[in-house]
């Protein structure tokens, strides 16, 4: 590795790399990327969800992703979520690894076969994503395209299967070698809130042997039956193979509430929840209140190692919501004003502009090439002004 190669890489494993640039590989990490970062460190971690937009406008993706400077640790890009039709995960993604945030793509098994789903592990990797959910995905009788043809060649367990063999391995399935494997820290889905628990903590251990590094759940409403299944967990060790973070978010109103209750498969919400929204003036703001004090109690739970905030159309909450909890302490995550003054950045600016690329040398150093050569202020027009998952 050359002089330019190792500006590109960052000499200091903590400092910030250029902007689009992966950081440094640590012993024992599967992946470079922040989230992993933090939760071997023991922190507490918030992950959030961008919601991708019904448009081509990528100021959109921009705005959204602002919301959570300085509030997340890393978000996810979800994937046609409940079988409807948005901007792709690999978009979203492929906009903002490019601006140094650190992204989760969410990865389906419902709209695309083994073939294109290795592709796709190795075009996020090479993109700059570090963190990918391995998800089945919802049927396609449950969205806005009924009519659309579903695939599911694999589900969540054999993509993660996947996965951890293109990446420990360095083969496809074909058993065709990688010259490059993906970097990947390889998660899941989980829901502590549908009986028999003893049947979900089985399934999440076999979550656990396919590959999977960290769990996000569904929605928490129902704190002691969360607490009921991380005794399970712990009793059989698995919180110490798997971070698992806490599906959490605002309920907007009791009518909301009942809702979801009775059409979204796996939430749980105690008819106390509901009560309590009922019997609140403001109903919405009771809603931030109750998520609130659920992240925090969550926050005190052996074995849980972050929450994951889903505020759907509440995304301006979500640092309202991170704030009030105090569950990051005194710890503030990442965001795009860190690499203001970062010598590290700019030097590393400096030999991008200066010098030709070396596709070569990237390669030997472990990265892929940046994808402009533009300033980061001209990248990043929508981050520039002060903001509030």
């Amino acid at each position: 590795m050359n002089a330019h190669a190792d500006t590109l890489a960052g000499t200091d494993a903590d400092a910030e790399p250029v902007p689009g640039y992966p950081l440094q590989m640590r012993p024992g990490h599967h992946s470079p990327g922040r989230l992993e970062r933090v939760l071997r460190a023991g922190h507490f971690a918030v992950t959030s969800e961008l919601a991708p937009p019904d448009s081509a406008d990528p100021t959109v993706v921009y705005e959204r992703a602002a919301l959570y400077d300085g509030v997340v640790d890393a978000i996810n890009a979800t994937d046609g979520s409940g079988a409807h039709c948005h901007m792709s995960s690999a978009a979203v993604c492929a906009l903002l690894t490019r601006l140094g945030y650190a992204l989760i793509q969410q990865m389906s098994c419902r709209d695309r076969n083994r073939i294109a789903l290795q592709g796709d592990l190795l075009g996020a990797a090479a993109m700059g994503v570090c963190n990918v959910l391995c998800l089945s995905g919802d049927g396609v009788q449950t969205g806005d395209h009924p009519e659309a043809k579903p695939v599911f060649d694999m589900d969540c367990m054999s993509l993660l299967a996947t996965a951890r063999t293109l990446r420990d391995e360095q083969r496809f399935l074909s058993g065709r070698g990688i010259d490059a494997p993906p970097r990947l820290f390889l998660g899941a889905a989980a829901n502590p809130f549908v009986e028999p628990l003893d049947w979900r903590v089985a399934r999440l251990g076999k979550k656990i042997a396919a590959g999977a590094s960290f769990v996000q759940t569904q929605y928490c409403y129902d704190v002691p039956t969360l607490a009921r299944w991380m005794e399970r967990v712990r009793d059989k060790g698995y919180h110490e193979h798997c971070h698992i973070l806490v599906g959490v978010g605002p309920l907007a109103s009791a009518r909301t509430a009942k809702w979801i209750r009775a059409n979204v498969p796996g939430v749980r919400i105690p008819d106390s929840v509901i009560a309590r929204l009922e019997g609140a003036a403001d109903q919405k703001a009771e809603g931030l209140d109750l998520c609130v004090e659920i992240m925090q109690q969550v926050r005190q739970i052996e074995g849980v190692s972050g929450v994951h905030v889903m505020a759907y159309r509440q995304e301006d909450r979500v640092a309202e919501l991170v704030e009030r909890s105090g569950v990051l302490g005194d710890r503030r995550p990442w965001h795009p004003a860190r690499y203001d003054g970062d010598a590290n950045v700019a030097e590393a600016l400096d030999a991008r502009e200066d010098a030709p690329h070396d596709a070569g040398i990237a390669a030997r150093a472990g990265l892929e090439a940046g994808p402009s050569d533009q300033p980061l202020s001209t990248l990043m027009p929508a981050l520039e002004t002060p903001h509030t998952q």
